[in-house]
C-alpha cells in the first residue's frame, strides 16, 4: 500500500476512535501516552509519517482494537462488539440505487475501482440490448436500465477512476451474434458497438477499458473497491472480500491482466466500431 494512501486511513480510524471514546482530544491523547499537539498534528493530515511503533500499540490496546486494523491492513477492528467476517455473501436485488453494489461505489469514490465483467460492461449496454436480453433472462427490465444510467453517472464525476478489463474474444463474440448472442439481430449489435464506443470516448480517461487475449488468460468476474473491498459475482450472488491480503491479491491479478492488455484503453473505441463489419445475420 501507498505510503500516503497507509497515512491516510490510518487518520480515518484514528478519527473514529477518538469519536468513539467520547472525550475531549486531550483526554484521548493522554490515555495513549501523546500530547494534544502531537495527536491533533496526526488527525490533520499534515504529514504522511506514523506514530512510533510504542505509540500505535497503546491506541490499540487502550481503545480495544486490533493493530491490523488501526493500520488499514484488515477491515475488522478486533473489537467484540464490532466484528466484521473476512468473507460474506451478498444476494443481487433491484433498485440499483438502494443496493450493496451501489453503497460499495459511492464509498470507493477516490480511490481506484477495478472491474472484470462477465460479458459486456454493464455501463456499457443500451436500453436497447438491456430490453432485449431482460426478455430472455425474466430479470426486471426497469431495474437494468436503472442501474447503468447510474453507472454512467458514477463514471462521469470528476473523481471517479475506474479500470475495467475483459477478453478481447467476448466483444468479437458479441460482434459475430455467436453464443449467448446467437438471437441478438445484426442491427442491434451494430447500434449496440456504436453506443459502447460513444461512450468509451467520452468517459475515457476517468473510465478506462482495456482487452486482453482470453485464449492467454482467464478471470472470474469481480470488483475491486479501492483498497477495502472486493466483490466476486457469482450468479445472483456476490462473494464479498474484506479482509487486505485477498484483495491485495485480486489487485496483484487484475494488473497482470492489464500488463496482458492487446487493445489498450485509448485503442478500444476505435476497436469497437471496427467490429462492426462483422454484425451480420445468420442463416
Amino acid at each position: 500500500m501507498d505510503k500516503r494512501d497507509l497515512s491516510s486511513l490510518f487518520r480515518e480510524r484514528l478519527g473514529k476512535l477518538v469519536e468513539r471514546a467520547g472525550a475531549s482530544q486531550s483526554a484521548f491523547a493522554a490515555s495513549v501516552g501523546i500530547d494534544r499537539s502531537a495527536l491533533s498534528q496526526l488527525l490533520s493530515g499534515a504529514t504522511t509519517r506514523l506514530p512510533r511503533a510504542e505509540t500505535l500499540l497503546n491506541i490499540a490496546a487502550e481503545h480495544k482494537v486490533s493493530l491490523d486494523w488501526l493500520m488499514g491492513l484488515s477491515q475488522d477492528d478486533g473489537s467484540t462488539g464490532d466484528l466484521r467476517a473476512s468473507l460474506e455473501i451478498e444476494e443481487e436485488q433491484g433498485g440499483y440505487d438502494r443496493t450493496l453494489l451501489a453503497k460499495w461505489h459511492a464509498e470507493a469514490i477516490g480511490t481506484k475501482v477495478r472491474y472484470v465483467p462477465a460479458g459486456l460492461p454493464d455501463l456499457l449496454r443500451s436500453d436497447e440490448l438491456i430490453a432485449y436480453e431482460a426478455q430472455i433472462s425474466n430479470r426486471n427490465l426497469e431495474a437494468k436500465i436503472d442501474e447503468v444510467q447510474h453507472r454512467i453517472g458514477y463514471n462521469r464525476r470528476p473523481e471517479t477512476d475506474m479500470e475495467v478489463c475483459m477478453p478481447r474474444h467476448t466483444l468479437q463474440i458479441f460482434a459475430e451474434g455467436r453464443g449467448i448472442w446467437s438471437g441478438v439481430p445484426a442491427e442491434l449489435r451494430r447500434r449496440q458497438l456504436d453506443h459502447m464506443a460513444d461512450l468509451i470516448d467520452e468517459l475515457y480517461p476517468a473510465f478506462r477499458l482495456y482487452l486482453y487475449d482470453g485464449r492467454l488468460r482467464y478471470s472470474i468476474p469481480y470488483t475491486i473497491f479501492g483498497p477495502i473491498r472486493a466483490a466476486i459475482y457469482v450468479g445472483d450472488m456476490y462473494l464479498v472480500l474484506n479482509a487486505t491480503p485477498p484483495i491485495r491479491t485480486l489487485t496483484r491479478h487484475f494488473d497482470n491482466l492489464i500488463r496482458a492488455a492487446e487493445v489498450n484503453a485509448h485503442e478500444v473505441a476505435a476497436f469497437a466500431r471496427s467490429l462492426r463489419d462483422r454484425a451480420i445475420d445468420h442463416i
